[in-house]
């Protein structure tokens, strides 16, 4: 029988890192905010789901020990740098193209344009689940923060909360950012926050290469 209130430091130090890696600005907040502004409420929440669920592959490869192979494999490593930066810098230019929309579609409280259920999902689960930075985070999570004598179940559970966590505070944003006047705002200006996230979504890409192949 497992004592689970032994690992409640190890669970309160993970939920503490969790948090602050979950809220600071990233891919993740950057598209969230993105399909908020554009497709509304449903798209968002379903992004934000996406995101959410990309954390049980960080778990899972952490787990198995292949965080550990990348990070020990340089070019297997630069590889998910190249298509992560690849993928925000995709994303980046194709946002910061976003032009003004008519005073009449303001008018309108439905979102102007739309995409499918699938695609929000998977490029919210993309964003997170080729983000670098998630691999790294959740390599030292698990080889640093976590007793190697903890219970896989017990490491379960942590990959749990976090993919819950995270999916409910992406979710917690979509809702605010999709609130009736928030969004009238949001699609007002709805170019100008494109262009902005266009900019800031290059900007990650670029980091991210600078700062591993030539720093």
């Amino acid at each position: 029988m497992l004592d689970y209130s032994q690992y409640g430091v190890e669970f309160l130090t993970i939920g503490f890192a969790h948090l602050i890696a979950v809220t600071s600005p990233g891919p993740d907040f950057a598209i969230v905010m993105k399909y908020s502004i554009n497709y509304g409420k449903r798209i968002a929440l379903l992004t934000s789901l996406g995101v959410g669920s990309a954390i049980f592959l960080h778990v899972t490869y952490a787990l198995a020990g292949i965080g550990l192979v990348i990070s020990t494999t340089p070019w297997l490593y630069n590889l998910l740098i190249i298509v992560a930066s690849s993928f925000l810098l995709y994303l980046g230019f194709g946002a910061i193209r976003s032009q003004p929309v008519s005073e009449q579609k303001i008018k309108d409280s439905s979102p102007v344009r739309s995409i499918s259920s699938k695609k929000a999902f998977l490029m919210g689960f993309l964003t997170n689940g080729i983000n670098p930075k998630a691999t790294l985070f959740f390599l030292a999570l698990f080889t640093v923060v976590v007793d190697i004598n903890t219970p896989l179940v017990i490491k379960g559970l942590y990959g749990l909360y976090m993919a819950i966590a995270t999916a409910i505070w992406f979710c917690f944003l979509s809702l605010i950012l999709t609130h009736k006047r928030v969004q009238h705002f949001f699609q007002a200006n709805a170019y100008i926050f494109d262009r902005v996230m266009g900019v800031v979504m290059i900007g990650l890409a670029l980091n991210i290469l600078v700062n591993e192949f030539l720093l």
